[in-house]
């Protein structure tokens, strides 16, 4: 089966930005409440009542880069963009003001999707021990000026809606490193950030989806399974939170909601693994979260799944060339446990630089079927930007 951890991305958060601070967190206020407290009922699809909210920061983005865009056509399909609901990714302690910087912007029908994506850990196969014996310090920044602030900000906004992805790449990277003994204090305290994260974020305002990769990570068997033990584990030990709902998949990512036979179904050991498409893998991954009593309902990322058979492997992940707008946020995914279609990863924004002598260079980014030239990790692409405009399955 493939279990390799060669390929796996790890959260790219420094220790710098989660670094511990003496000065106390500064007191959040709320924002343009709307008349009540917010009460999500995450045993329902939230999404039937609220619309994912075009967050402003994301909406500048795409302002700006119409007005460099000559063609009519374009202008107009690029303007369905910015009106289109997108995650907002909070990945450090500076992140964090992004958040009260859209509140006053959002409606009292809407949800603010939330990415967390802080977790601290170096590269664990290569790790050297100072690295390793610094992760203690970095958790305890993680959970006391990452995670703690984000939730002051949530519970003194009680009168809106918030939706988050808990930790994109963690869980994925815990079940393919799991036999890697340099990796296990890394795994430990992702184990005990995500829990954390569950339970402080467990607030009557927010609904929340643990990251569980996509089908090319966890859809053999051995993976599903120890996935869905993996949040159990974490599920339990947060005191079985009542405001998970699911998972989120193909979060930033390429694959096909219901594509078949399967983008990779002829690769190598492909044959081992039947997830060939997200919608499989949805239920296939349900399933085993059901098996082990974990709520199991799920969001997918289809910012930029518009356009398939991309990639020469499943792992490619920077910047594919060729991609497209997939289809923009809506509750009908035709499958019950699916609650909706997101859009997570802002499409214009890069995964990461193509150029190899930039510091934070990663061979992905260079392969065959990335788009080049790419700046680095979330500056603007123009020119990737109107590709996705132009590729967009659906049209915009």
């Amino acid at each position: 089966m493939w279990i390799t951890a060669t390929a796996v991305l790890l959260p790219a958060v420094t220790a710098a930005a989660l670094a511990v601070s003496d000065s106390a967190p500064p007191q959040r206020k709320a924002i343009d409440s709307c008349s009540s407290p917010v009460s999500l009922d995450a045993n329902t699809n939230v999404w039937k009542s609220h619309t994912l909210h075009a967050n402003s920061i994301y909406r500048e983005k795409v302002e700006a880069a119409v007005e460099t865009i000559t063609d009519s056509v374009l202008k107009t399909k690029a303007l369905k963009v910015a009106n289109a609901g997108t995650f907002l990714w909070i990945e450090s302690v500076a992140d964090i003001d992004k958040i009260e910087f859209t509140l006053p912007n959002l409606a009292c029908d809407q949800i603010l999707g939330l990415v967390i994506h802080g977790l601290p850990g170096p590269r664990c196969a290569h790790a050297s021990s100072s690295d390793i014996g610094n992760i203690s310090v970095k958790a305890d920044a993680y959970q006391n000026r990452f995670i703690n602030s984000i939730a002051d900000i949530l519970e003194a906004n009680a009168g809106k809606a918030f939706a988050l992805i808990i930790e994109p790449k963690a869980l994925t990277f815990s079940v393919l490193n799991a036999d890697l003994g340099s990796c296990q204090t890394v795994i430990e305290s992702y184990r005990d950030g995500i829990t954390y994260a569950l339970t402080r974020l467990n607030l009557p305002n927010v609904i929340m989806y643990i990251d569980a990769g996509h089908g090319g990570s966890l859809g053999w068997k051995s993976n599903r399974e120890r996935g869905a033990e993996e949040i159990a584990r974490m599920y339990r030990t947060a005191g079985s939170p009542s405001q998970l709902r699911g998972f989120a998949t193909n979060v930033a990512g390429w694959n096909s909601w219901d594509y078949k036979p399967g983008e990779f179904e002829y690769d190598g050991d492909a044959q081992y693994n039947p997830a060939q498409n997200e919608k499989i893998f949805v239920e296939l991954f349900g399933k085993a979260l059901d098996t082990v009593g974990v709520p199991n309902h799920a969001v997918i990322d289809t910012s930029r799944n518009g356009v398939i058979g991309l990639r020469e492997n499943w792992t490619d992940w920077c910047n594919v060339n060729g991609a497209g707008f997939g289809v923009r946020p809506s509750t009908d995914t035709g499958l019950d446990l699916a609650d909706s279609f997101i859009w997570v990863k802002p499409g214009g924004e890069s995964d990461g630089t193509s150029d190899p002598n930039s510091f934070y260079y990663d061979s992905f980014c260079g392969r065959p079927d990335a788009f080049k030239p790419s700046p680095e990790v979330h500056m603007w692409n123009q020119a990737y930007f109107t590709m996705l405009l132009m590729n967009a399955h659906p049209p915009l």
